[in-house]
Formats: C-alpha cells, structure tokens, sequence
C-alpha cells in the first residue's frame, strides 16, 4: 500500500472545537499529513488566534474562524467565507461538543437540549451546508466524533449519551444518503484519554483512573496524539470505500466486559 493513499496535501479541513483538547490533536494530525486547518471555536477569538499560532509553529497552514455551530446563519456565513477566503472544504470533522454530568431526575430541561444542541443537532447543521458543495463536486470526508457512550452508558451523562448515540446513527444515515455522491461518512469514538480536563483524576489511587486502567485492556490512558492516525486514514484517499463507520480508538475497552476479579 503506497504511503501516497494517506496524503492530504491540497486538502482543507475545517475542524470544529479544535482551539484545544482532543479536537486539536486531530487536526494537527491533518496538518501534519498536508491539510489546510480551518481552526473554529466559540469562546473567544484571542483562543482561536493562541491555536492557529500554535498550529503555525508546527509547521501546519491554519486559518482560525470563530462562529457558534449551533446557529445555522452563523455557520452558512462563516462556510461562505471560508470558500471564498480559503477555498472548498474537503474535509469536515465535528468535534465541537459539551458534556454536563447531572443524574436524569435532577437534569433540567433546558440543560439537556443544550448538549443535544451541541452534540448532536450542530454537526447536522454544519454537515448539511458542507456538504453541498461536496455533493457538486462528487467528493468528500465527513467525520463526526462519537463516543464510548455512542454505545455505552454510565451514571451521570445521560444527556451526553443520548447525543453520542444518535450521532452514531446519523453518521450511519448520512453515509446512507450521500454515499452515491463518493462522499465518506464516518465516526471516531475516542475513548479515555489524557488531557488536561482528566489530569486531575489520572492519578494513583483515583477510584476512576483505577476504573479506567482495569477496564481498558490496554492498561492506560490513550494520548491524544493516538487519534490522528484514524482521522487521517478516514480523510484521505485510503477510506474510499469506508462508509458509515465508527472507528473506536478505545485501548480494547469495547472488546470486553473487563478484567476477572481475580486476575
């Protein structure tokens, strides 16, 4: 297999939510194989600006755009924008997400539609305006980013779940009607990684990093930077005939039940 199927220069990729966190360590990882980043983020431009320079001195082209996703005008605007300013699009990932760990019966309303907004509803918005312009050229890569709770559950993150779940099959439906169009449509399920948020709890004696390094036959925490070979592989020409997956970058936690207890 040429080293050439996983080359991705001439290519942009707009990345939502990659200022930081596991959303950065992808991008980078298309930066690093050839790709224009388009650097997104809501809270503020001064992080947007942080990123790109960061990119920047990576030796990565990145251009920074800051718009909500989940306000479909802002995102019709800012695409416009970008394929005059930058050019196609040729890759979008959906990153940009939000958790809030509330139990059901105490979760307000109001809290549970904004993560499935987030989560679920914007990488609709955001793939529905992309991919026109990949429907006319009859090419393109979409990957959203599910979850070990696309089809797993846990105390606390129900809301969270429920999106995860759903984008799971909505990147099935969107393979399903956009396929004919040679237009993949895949997942990454990222599972527990160390970064910054979970830096606090990686650490000896913790009840959840004990739960996490027992539960992962790997025996550890991933690194961010393990995420970039399959977001690669489902950008470039590699994945033609991939479609409708989720790829789970897990340590082997979905392949069992997890350690006997006498092991």
């Amino acid at each position: 297999m040429s080293i050439s199927l996983f080359n991705l220069e001439g290519k942009t990729a707009l990345v939502t939510g990659s200022t930081h966190g596991l959303g950065m360590a992808m991008a980078k990882g298309l930066g690093k194989a050839g790709a224009t980043i388009i650097v997104n983020g809501n809270s503020s431009q001064q992080k947007i600006d942080d990123a790109v320079a960061y990119y920047k001195s990576e030796g990565i082209n990145a251009i920074g755009y800051k718009f909500n996703v989940t306000d479909e005008n802002a995102v019709i605007n800012a695409i416009q924008a970008i394929e005059k300013e930058v050019g196609v699009i040729d890759i979008l990932v959906n990153n940009a997400g939000i958790i809030k760990r509330i139990p059901l019966e105490n979760m307000e309303v109001a809290d549970f539609k904004q993560v499935i907004d987030v989560d679920l509803v914007s990488p609709f918005i955001v793939s529905k305006h992309v991919v026109k312009g990949m429907i006319a050229r009859k090419e393109g890569k979409i990957i959203n980013i599910c979850s070990m709770m696309s089809e797993l559950g846990r105390s606390t993150v129900g809301a969270y779940a429920a999106a995860k779940g759903g984008l799971k099959m909505l990147t099935q439906n969107m393979a399903t009607e956009w396929a004919k169009h040679n237009i993949q449509v895949n997942g990454i399920g990222p599972g527990y990684f160390a970064t910054s948020q979970t830096e606090p709890i990686r650490v000896d004696g913790h009840p959840f990093n004990d739960f996490i390094v027992n539960r992962t036959p790997a025996e550890k925490w991933g690194k961010p930077d393990d995420l970039a070979g399959a977001a690669i592989f489902l950008s470039s020409q590699a994945s033609n005939f991939v479609n409708g997956h989720v790829v789970y970058v897990d340590g082997g936690i979905l392949a069992t039940i997890g350690k006997p207890s006498n092991e």
